[in-house]
């Protein structure tokens, strides 16, 4: 009897210090902070706020009907072998510092994070530098090649779009080393308690529910507009808003995607502000099994057509595996699929300039 109160005991001390070592975990500063106070009370006036999260425009399941959690666990703990890169991947490193102001340039840092200088302003959109998405630097890690690029390499940035708050788009240790040099910040509802948090002056970050509208000099619009997605940095669901964006100058109109499903949405934001001149598309990390929150192939030139798109870049593959298929499939999936509308398809390498005036730069298939 002693010696099962001992291993009773035993495993309750386990237990109590896995416990409160998650718990102080789930406490560090890379996990951001959920909304209060002002902006607690902002967000519970969105339409797209109800009981306590925010939702999408249309019912969307985590996980296609007849899915369980359990299902998908065990796939990817024990069954899930999706190929990775056998060699270093191939790139190129455009010095972002030396272009020529009066370029209008595209620079895909690899998964979602790409940085644009368009009439002479400088972007940056989602980026991930530090080799990882995961809040465990030995998970989810870049694919050998891919981190061309470090937080020394950006020059000083005059927007900042953050789509939302996931690792792989929001990343704690790359933002703030950029700190320094972002004069504004463009993101979602919420967001910016994760900023705040981490340093970032309140004065500089742009929170808009979906359809808010920002105006900047020299014509610059940015309107925030809805993705269908989710949010979260822990255990917590969409606390903070997920978003696209339409950027426009008084020459071009691009959009920029973040993560989405296939939806309505699409349409609507062509309606309203098509016809874009790019559209950064997330084509990667599907699955059938939650073919809600992320495009599945195919889906992808669907959505070009909605948003009356000339041009789509493809993104959100080429870095992490985050998803159960080959990490080239994305990409061979989507140039070889039939393009009855000859949308154009931008496949850069990691760091190679795509020209935005240039509508017939040619890629090769460097995945190949």
């Amino acid at each position: 009897m002693r010696i099962i109160k001992k291993i009773m005991l035993g495993l309750l001390i386990i237990i109590i210090t896995i416990g409160a070592g998650t718990f102080v975990f789930l406490n560090t500063e890379r996990f951001g902070k959920h909304p209060s106070g002002e902006r607690l009370i902002k967000l519970e006036q969105s339409s797209n706020y109800n009981n306590g999260s925010f939702k999408n425009l249309n019912e969307t399941p985590m996980l296609t009907e007849g899915v369980g959690y359990s299902k998908v666990m065990y796939e990817f703990l024990f069954s899930s072998k999706p190929k990775e890169p056998s060699v270093k991947i191939p790139s190129i490193k455009t010095d972002l510092k030396r272009l020529d102001p009066d370029e209008n340039v595209l620079i895909w840092m690899g998964h979602s994070s790409y940085f644009i200088q368009l009439d002479g302003k400088k972007i940056l959109v989602d980026p991930v530098l530090s080799g990882n998405a995961s809040p465990l630097f030995f998970t989810t890690k870049a694919y050998e090649g891919t981190d061309v690029y470090a937080t020394e390499d950006i020059p000083e940035i005059d927007y900042l779009f953050l789509s939302h708050d996931h690792w792989d788009h929001m990343d704690y240790k790359t933002l703030k080393k950029l700190k320094p040099k972002i004069k504004n910040v463009i993101t979602g509802l919420a967001n910016g308690a994760h900023l705040e948090h981490w340093g970032f002056d309140p004065e500089i970050i742009l929170e808009g529910d979906w359809y808010d509208k920002f105006s900047f000099e020299n014509g610059f619009e940015v309107y925030i507009t809805p993705a269908r997605h989710f949010s979260g940095r822990g255990f917590t669901r969409a606390k903070t808003l997920w978003a696209s964006f339409v950027l426009k100058t008084p020459n071009t109109t691009i959009y920029l995607g973040g993560d989405s499903g296939y939806d309505t949405h699409f349409s609507e934001i062509g309606n309203k502000f098509g016809p874009f001149d790019l559209a950064v598309l997330e084509n990667g990390q599907y699955d059938e099994k939650w073919k809600y929150i992320h495009m599945l192939p195919g889906e992808q030139l669907k959505a070009a057509i909605d948003l009356k798109a000339k041009a789509v870049l493809p993104v959100h593959s080429g870095k992490f595996t985050l998803a159960n298929h080959d990490w080239d499939e994305p990409l061979k999936k989507i140039t070889e699929k039939k393009n009855q509308k000859n949308i154009r398809i931008i496949t850069p390498m990691i760091g190679e300039q795509v020209n935005l005036n240039d509508s017939i730069q040619q890629f090769r298939h460097w995945w190949n």
